[in-house]
């Protein structure tokens, strides 16, 4: 059986909670959102959204879905470790 094939770097000390943080920020910033803009889009209070962000919290997959849909993207693309 083949291995997977994985980015060239070397991601595995991250946790999926890292990652999903990790883009939904990036996303965030790329769409010139405020964490308080993003938290209205979801339904989410700012400070929880900043929690998300910090990889404090382990969120659902309801809560990965209204991340999602707030900043125009398959839920998918939350989990890439690009």
């Amino acid at each position: 059986m083949a291995k997977a094939s994985y980015p060239a770097k070397n991601l595995s000390h991250l946790s999926l909670r890292d990652v999903v943080s990790a883009n939904i920020k990036a996303l965030r910033l790329e769409r010139g959102f405020s964490q308080e803009k993003l938290a209205e889009l979801c339904g989410f209070h700012r400070t929880y959204v900043g929690s998300v962000e910090r990889g404090e919290r382990n969120i659902t997959l309801s809560t990965l879905e209204a991340f999602a849909k707030a900043l125009e993207i398959d839920p998918r693309e939350l989990l890439k470790f690009d």
